[in-house]
């Protein structure tokens, strides 16, 4: 058995070891962790220190991701609904090629698009998904743009449209398909609504190379989430996959066979939008209702005694929505949709500092060496010390709004608005 294990572990991670540290594979890099380096960056800067700025053919909120010396990204076009999958080169942003899909547009939250979701990337290709009502679909193509293999899912069911994002684990493309009960949404609203539909939510993971299902995780609908599952290293050095959503709380999957290994159900009352993370042996999650998060848990999954995963810590002070909560150095980021940043501990939660820094935010923070950055709604790159003492060290206007969260590859920052994508360092 351990012989077989190990042969299934090398295939699932077998492109995943291979990939350089500095590439930006997925939402948030390596892991999901949100971290890289960018060491010539100098703070604040001005438009003349960007090594360029492209018009993007198209609107959307998914965030770049980039391997080797090209980025992709995806687009939307308000009008038409037509999605483009984008491919730059990272040294002059110069398109290297574009795959345009006719769509057709559709009702979703007015802070939505068409394309929300961030692509994920490795040596064998990049996955996106789109989503309308009439499908959820995969699509996956090489690293020229050549189109590979393309899977329809079935239906989407949610008011607000969809935004999770595919993530690679070896020979596997895994995507949480956390559909919505109209009924239930009803219900809470105080609405008689006993012709809504609900939709049928799983986790699947397929493989990498053909699109065929290698696993399907049947789920409740509930509220539709908008979570991206992030990758953890148990203690006994299995790997295993953590998600969250309304109806099932916090779920880790065993990557290579579906097999759920633990869940805890009864955390979350509302929809789950920011994306786990993992460090230090806990699991952090949050959820939210309406514009506001309402609670952060911090998880222990492994025990000694075979007990079930503990709560540590609770937090429903300061707490985001729909940014992904930040874990640097022993310490927990959260960066609310207000303006509102708290710096804590993050084996107790006790908080270090609290501040609020001005404007709203739909992108998550990203560590970039001993900095923090994370784009306003309105354009405006805010950057603060990753220090137990808080600090404003710029912020540096981008024209336009954005809804995106950086990319860091190559010692290089990729920061995307609405319509542009700008490449900020590198170099000696």
């Amino acid at each position: 058995m351990r012989g077989s294990w190990s042969i299934v572990a090398f295939t699932l991670l077998g492109f995943a070891t291979a990939a350089p540290a500095d590439q930006w594979t997925r939402f948030r890099g390596l892991s999901g962790a949100g971290a890289g380096e960018a060491p010539t960056i100098g703070v604040p800067w001005t438009d003349a220190d960007y090594n360029w700025k492209v018009e993007l053919p198209g609107a959307g909120h998914g965030s770049p991701v980039v391997w080797g010396d090209r980025v992709y990204l995806t687009c939307g076009d308000p009008q038409t609904a037509r999605r483009t999958i984008l491919c730059l080169g990272a040294a002059d942003g110069r398109t290297v090629w574009r795959r345009d899909d006719p769509s057709r547009t559709y009702r979703h939250h007015r802070d939505n698009s068409f394309a929300t979701a961030t692509p994920a990337v490795d040596a064998g290709g990049v996955v996106v998904t789109w989503t309308t009502p009439e499908e959820v679909v995969l699509l996956a193509l090489d690293l020229d743009g050549r189109p590979r293999w393309r899977r329809d899912l079935g239906p989407f069911v949610g008011p607000h449209g969809s935004g999770t994002s595919p993530i690679l684990v070896g020979n596997l493309v895994v995507l949480a398909n956390e559909q919505e009960d109209l009924k239930l949404l009803a219900k809470i609203l105080g609405r008689e609504d006993p012709e809504g539909a609900v939709g049928r939510s799983f986790l699947i993971g397929v493989d990498r190379n053909t699109g065929e299902t290698r696993w399907q995780v049947p789920r409740r609908s509930a509220l539709a989430a908008y979570s991206t599952p992030c990758l953890r290293r148990r203690d006994d050095g299995r790997d295993e996959l953590i998600f969250t959503s309304t109806g099932h709380g916090i779920t880790a999957i065993d990557p290579a066979t579906g097999k759920v290994n633990w869940e805890l159900d009864d955390v979350f009352t509302d929809r789950c939008v920011g994306s786990p993370v993992a460090a230090a042996g806990l699991v952090i999650a949050t959820y939210g209702h309406g514009t506001r998060g309402e609670r952060c848990v911090a998880v222990r999954p492994d025990s000694t005694d075979g007990q079930p995963p503990a709560l540590v810590y609770d937090v429903t002070r300061s707490v985001p929505l729909v940014p992904t909560p930040l874990v640097c150095d022993g310490r927990l980021l959260l960066w609310c949709d207000d303006g509102v940043v708290a710096w804590r501990d993050l084996t107790t939660g006790e908080e270090i500092w609290r501040r609020r820094v001005g404007g709203e935010f739909y992108g998550s923070p990203v560590r970039v060496g001993d900095r923090l950055f994370c784009i306003a709604k309105n354009g405006d790159v805010v950057v603060l010390a990753a220090s137990d003492r808080f600090e404003l060290l710029a912020r540096a206007p981008l024209g336009e709004p954005s809804f995106a969260t950086p990319a860091v590859s190559g010692g290089v920052v990729y920061l995307r608005t609405r319509s542009h994508l700008f490449s900020l360092g590198g170099g000696s």
